[in-house]
C-alpha cells in the first residue's frame, strides 16, 4: 500500500472503532496516464464480518486483508455495482453462453491453497495480464487474492469432463455475494467462462436466498469493464446511494 493519511466517513456505531486511510497518489490499475487515490481500512486493525457486509454496501471491495474503495479527487468514474439476482433476466448472448456449456460443473471448495488451481492461476496471469506488475508465480500474492484473515470465503470450482477450467473467488456478505476475481484457462476462450462463472455466481446468490451479487467497479471508459452492464438490473452506487439507472458519463468527469 501507498503511503497513507487518516480519512474519516459517516458510519454506525458498529463501525465507530475503525479508521480509514487515503493512500498517496499512485498509478491507475483501469485507465493508462491516470492518477489515483483509494480509500481504505487501516490495516491495523481487524475487521469482523459484519464490518465487512456493511461497507460492501457502502461500494467497498476486499483485496486480500486490504478493504477500499476509488477516492480519487479528479475523477470518480470507477462506480460500484451490484446485481439483484432475483430480477435478473439473462439476454441472449447469456442463454447461449449457459447453452453451450451445460458441459461443464461448479463445486464450492474452502479457501485454502490447491496446486491445481494455482497453475491454472498462473497461466491465466501470465495470457491476460502480462506486465503488469502481477508475478503469475508468486504463491504469496496468490494467497492473498483468494482468502482474508476475516471473511468467509470460499472458491467455486469449474470442471469439463473432470478438468479444471476455472475458479471463482467469492465472498458471502449479509446480503448477498462478492465476486472477488475469477481466473480460467485463457485457451478456452470461445467458451466465454467469465461471463459463465457470474451466471452460476447468480444462482448461488438465489439457492441462498441472498439479494445481491456485488461485481466490483464499473468504468464506463475502461473496456475491460464493460462485460458488467450486460448483466441487469444492475444498480450504481454513486453520491453515497444506490441508483437503478446508469449514470451518463460526463456527470462524472470533475
Amino acid at each position: 500500500m501507498p503511503n497513507s493519511s487518516s480519512q474519516q466517513i459517516e458510519q454506525p456505531a458498529l463501525l465507530n472503532e475503525l479508521e480509514f486511510c487515503l493512500t498517496e497518489k499512485h498509478e491507475c490499475g483501469y485507465l493508462k496516464d491516470k492518477q489515483a487515490t483509494t480509500l481504505f481500512v487501516n490495516p491495523a486493525i481487524t475487521l469482523q464480518q459484519p464490518h465487512y457486509s456493511y461497507l460492501a454496501t457502502k461500494g467497498f471491495r476486499r483485496s486480500g486483508n486490504h478493504v477500499y474503495r476509488p477516492h480519487c479527487d479528479s475523477c470518480n468514474l470507477c462506480i460500484p455495482v451490484r446485481l439483484d439476482v432475483d430480477a435478473f433476466k439473462a439476454s441472449k448472448q447469456q442463454k447461449r453462453c449457459w447453452k453451450k456449456n451445460t458441459d461443464i460443473s461448479s463445486f464450492s471448495h474452502p479457501a485454502q491453497y490447491n496446486e491445481e488451481h494455482f497453475q491454472l492461476y498462473s497461466r491465466y496471469l501470465s495470457s491476460r495480464h502480462p506486465g503488469e506488475g502481477m508475478d503469475p508465480g508468486s504463491k504469496s500474492s496468490y494467497m492473498d487474492i483468494i482468502k482474508s484473515q476475516w471473511s468467509h470465503t470460499e472458491l467455486l470450482e469449474f470442471r469439463r469432463n473432470q478438468e479444471l477450467v476455472a475458479v471463482a473467488v467469492i465472498d458471502k456478505l449479509n446480503n448477498g455475494l462478492s465476486a472477488v476475481y475469477t481466473f480460467f484457462d485463457p485457451e478456452l476462450s470461445k467458451l466465454s467462462l467469465g461471463i459463465l462463472c457470474i451466471q452460476h455466481e447468480i444462482e448461488l446468490a438465489k439457492q441462498r436466498n441472498l439479494k445481491w451479487l456485488y461485481l466490483g467497479y464499473w468504468n464506463p471508459e475502461s473496456q475491460k469493464m464493460s462485460y458488467k452492464v450486460r448483466f441487469q438490473p444492475l444498480e450504481y452506487f454513486v453520491n453515497n446511494d444506490w441508483q437503478n439507472d446508469a449514470p451518463k458519463q460526463e456527470k462524472f468527469n470533475l
